[in-house]
This record gives C-alpha cells, sequence and structure tokens, in this order.
C-alpha cells in the first residue's frame, strides 16, 4: 500500500511539473516573440488553397507513419495500422509518462489482433531504434545542408558532431550486439538485474532471465532487420521528411519567405526539434518543442509573428489533431471485433525480450 501511495503521488507531481511547464511557456515565453492576437490575424490570412494543401500534408504524413509501423510488423494491414498508431499516439501524447502506457496499450491491442508477444516486442523495439537513429542523424544531414548553402554556424556544426559521435556509438553498440551472442547475454543480464531491483521496489518477484531474453530477441531482430531494413530505412525517413513537408508549408504559407528562412536553415531547426522531442518533460513534448521551433526559427531570421503562427500551426495538425483521431480510433479497436482473433486476449502472456521504448 505504501508503495501504491508513493507512486500516486509521484504521478501527481509528475503531472503538475509538466503542466506548469506548459502553462508558463504558452503564457509567458511565446508571447515574449509575438502577441496571439497577431498571431490569429496572420493565421486568417489563409486560403482555401493554402489551408487544403496543409490539410493533405497532414493526412499524408499520417499515412507515412502507418506505413513505417507496417514495415516493422509483418502482418500488420493498413487500416489496423492506423488504428494502432493513432491510439497509442494519443494516449503518449496526452499523458505523463504517456510513452510507457502507450506501449502497453500497443501490447495489448496488437495481443487481441493475434500477434504474440515476441512479434510486439520486436515491433516496439526496432521501431524505436530506427526512429532514434533517424532523430540523431538528421542533425548531421541538416548540417552538411547548411555547410553547401555557405552557412557554417559554429553552434550547429559543433552539436552535428556531437550527434555524430553519440549515433556512431549507437551502431556500434548495435551492431557488436547483434554480432556477439555472449554481449548480447551480458546486456541482457544487466537491463534484468536494474528490472529486477525496480520490481523488488513494487514487490514483484525478480525477472532471473534477462540474459536468455536478450539472446532470443537479438536473434528474431536480426531475422527481421535481415528481411525488412530496406523497408524500415525507408519508411521512417519519408515519415520524418513528410512531418518537415508540413512545417515547411506552414512556414511560407505564413509568409516566411526562403530569404528570411531558407529551407536549409528549417531543416536545421526541425532536426534539432526532433531531439528535443525525445525527451519526456512533457506528454508528446508540448511547450517545450513549440518553444524550441519558435527559438531557432526567430534566431534564423523569420518573423516574430509569422514564425509563431507557423510553428502553431503545424504542431496544431501533427500534434493537436491527433489527439481526438486517437480518441476515435481506439472506439474503432473496441468495436471492430471482426478484426480480433478468436482466444487471443485470453492467451498466456509470452516471455518477451527486454527492449527499450520506442523513441
Amino acid at each position: 500500500m505504501p508503495t501504491t501511495k508513493k507512486k500516486s503521488t509521484w504521478r501527481y507531481v509528475s503531472f503538475a511539473v509538466s503542466l506548469a511547464i506548459v502553462v508558463g511557456i504558452f503564457a509567458f515565453a511565446i508571447p515574449k516573440f509575438a502577441d496571439y492576437k497577431d498571431v490569429w490575424a496572420s493565421i486568417q490570412t489563409l486560403t482555401p488553397l493554402e489551408l487544403g494543401s496543409l490539410v493533405t500534408a497532414t493526412v499524408f504524413n499520417l499515412f507515412t507513419y502507418w506505413l513505417a509501423n507496417m514495415a516493422a510488423l509483418p502482418g500488420l494491414r493498413l487500416w489496423p495500422s492506423a488504428v494502432v498508431t493513432q491510439t497509442t499516439t494519443s494516449v503518449a501524447n496526452t499523458l505523463p509518462g504517456g510513452g510507457a502506457i502507450a506501449v502497453g496499450l500497443t501490447y495489448t491491442i496488437l495481443r487481441f489482433w493475434g500477434f504474440s508477444g515476441t512479434d510486439v516486442a520486436l515491433y516496439v523495439g526496432v521501431s524505436g531504434i530506427w526512429n532514434i537513429f533517424i532523430k540523431l542523424a538528421l542533425p548531421v544531414l541538416s548540417v552538411v545542408f547548411l555547410v553547401l548553402q555557405g552557412n557554417k554556424s559554429a553552434a550547429f556544426v559543433s552539436a552535428a558532431l556531437i550527434g555524430l559521435a553519440v549515433l556512431t556509438v549507437a551502431v556500434a553498440l548495435l551492431a557488436a550486439i547483434f554480432r556477439s551472442e555472449r554481449l548480447a547475454r551480458r546486456v541482457g543480464d544487466g537491463v534484468g538485474r536494474l528490472i529486477a531491483w525496480i520490481r523488488r521496489l513494487f514487490r514483484k518477484p525478480p525477472m532471473t532471465d534477462g540474459g536468455d531474453r536478450a539472446v532470443r530477441f537479438r536473434a528474431d531482430t536480426i531475422s527481421l532487420v535481415g528481411r525488412r531494413w530496406i523497408q524500415l530505412t525507408a519508411t521512417t525517413i519519408l515519415s520524418h521528411m513528410a512531418l518537415f513537408f508540413v512545417l515547411l508549408l506552414s512556414l511560407r504559407h505564413m509568409g516566411v519567405s526562403e530569404t528570411e528562412v531558407s529551407t536549409a536553415e528549417a531543416f536545421a531547426v526541425f532536426a534539432f526539434g526532433r531531439l528535443i522531442s525525445a525527451l519526456p518533460i512533457t506528454p508528446g513534448g508540448l511547450g517545450v518543442i513549440e518553444l524550441g521551433y519558435i527559438g531557432g526559427l526567430v534566431a534564423a531570421g523569420g518573423d516574430d509573428p509569422a514564425v509563431v503562427a507557423a510553428v502553431l500551426m503545424f504542431r496544431t495538425l501533427t500534434f493537436g489533431i491527433q489527439i481526438p483521431l486517437g480518441g476515435f480510433t481506439y472506439l474503432i479497436w473496441r468495436g471492430k471485433t471482426s478484426w480480433r482473433r478468436a482466444g487471443a486476449e485470453d492467451a498466456e502472456p509470452e516471455p518477451q525480450p527486454s527492449v527499450a521504448g520506442s523513441g
């Protein structure tokens, strides 16, 4: 009982801190760049054609996420992929610690559809790894574009070099684990000890087979990646580029021209913003990401009200709209019983490898 009470207290504290950060950013930080009245006036200048192009780009962006998840989970069809993606994204974007809750909901939904515990663990692990690698690679690529354009910002170059170093280490570690079963077992045992310690805090039995799970996960991952690495890489890159296109289109429609903020500069801000999104400061990075984009784009030369309007439009389309959409897809999951496998909900949970949550 005391442990449960501490857990509940921590959730309330986490929610309060996240809420304070979000309110502080939207009530005090963003208005320093532009008054919301001016922002709204800028948004009202959108023509029906411009608004239609933004909505079309947003729908395409959502579609790319569904494709990426289909690549990571063989047997997942398009519409079920849309349902599980949007439902879990809505949870991740609204609740403190929503990422972990979304992983649990992903497991529940996919198990109802007949996927095994191993299938789900591979899906979460591989899609998460690919997303993290792309997020680390984007800043490096953005600096290449800036240098080709003639912009040699020392700050961007330094940050990109750090990102390149982290990416190199991450790729080397993953390659070593895939190459060596012994190393995979050692990593699994280490993670298992950490999980066992955490489970003891909640008076749950320890996990004693972390090494075996890691070895199984390694073998299954090698098999999946060997067959699907091209689809995984292509769809993950496409999803990030489609997201950037929504941002770029928002900037141009709000009147931020190429001479004010070039495409290369906008991409650099976007790339480093994607790194910020990996930090679980607030649900879905709400407030923190907006402030990062606005600060970066204004520093690049964008007009303050137009930039704020563009970023808020972008986030409404790519973040805000996903919350009610996720509620709708949740109802589809509950009601679409024809997608469920007979007896799947009663199946015993299979042993799952230890995997990191998606980034």
